[in-house]
């Protein structure tokens, strides 16, 4: 396959996989999603973005050997941290809301709730969308040295990151047709939420192209980005219910999944 073709396709996939799950809400009578699928829909996507951070950007990260100056763990230690501590300075400016009701960021005067609401979804959306781009940028950028692997890596990362977007698109399109009661309305909203990732991912791949002695910086940093989300707000809201695990066997779920597809595949 065309590895430009291949990596347009990746990144629509992305997208796509968010409109699918967005378009669940003409399915669905209620106008909120029941606490136990809004947990398995969750585990799910966090499992599989846990293992896309580790196999996909990370192990890559620590195999680099482009840098003499440093050792790749503590390029890889650094990039994870930095990406952290990027996607906690934007939660702390852009004004949000989380799914249990909490503000965060900076005041948002005249600025709706269902808005709100939005920027939440979009500022964790980014983090998938560089992910993805990042990898099939250092596939383009390596595809004369190992074609078939540097490609095959980054489709896997394209199909599990595309995979929990279809529940994620759901829960965003569900929460927000709790909101406005409109079910044309809530799928835009889930839409143009997940429009921030294919933006992401085309910034990403050209970053990864230009500039090779930085793969490894910015596989961790993605990662990085990653982990934040999955510890600041997923794991939180799949484990809201404390006398079941709904949300924890579906992270369990989604981990082995795209360690299976990244492993058996890539």
């Amino acid at each position: 396959m065309n590895p430009n073709l291949a990596a347009t396709l990746g990144i629509a996939f992305i997208f796509l996989c968010t409109s699918l799950g967005s378009a669940l809400v003409f399915l669905f009578r209620k106008k909120s999603i029941s606490p136990k699928l809004n947990q398995i829909f969750l585990g799910f996507a966090a499992g599989v973005m846990l293992s896309a951070s580790i196999f996909s950007l990370i192990l890559p990260a620590l195999e680099d050997k482009n840098s003499p100056y440093m050792p790749t763990w503590s390029i890889a230690g650094l990039g994870v941290a930095l990406g952290a501590l990027f996607l906690w300075g934007i939660d702390k400016i852009v004004p949000h809301l989380h799914q249990d009701g909490e503000e965060e960021g900076l005041e948002g005067k005249g600025l709706s709730r269902t808005f709100k609401m939005f920027l939440a979804v979009t500022i964790h959306n980014v983090p998938e969308g560089l992910s993805v781009g990042i990898a099939f940028g250092v596939a383009l950028a390596s595809w004369n040295a190992d074609p078939a692997a540097a490609l095959t890596g980054a489709l896997m990362l394209a199909l599990g990151i595309g995979v929990q977007n279809i529940p994620e698109g759901a829960v965003v399109s569900l929460m927000y047709k709790g909101e406005t009661g409109r079910s044309g309305k809530s799928f835009l909203y889930g839409v143009f939420s997940g429009a921030v990732e294919p933006l992401a991912a085309v910034l990403g791949l050209f970053l990864a192209m230009s500039i090779q002695s930085l793969m490894p910086w910015a596989l961790s940093f993605a990662a990085g980005c990653m982990l934040y989300v999955i510890a600041e707000e997923m794991i939180p809201e799949m484990k809201s219910d404390a006398k079941h695990h709904y949300g924890v066997w579906a992270f369990i779920a989604g981990f082995v999944l795209m360690m299976s597809l990244d492993v058996a595949l890539g």
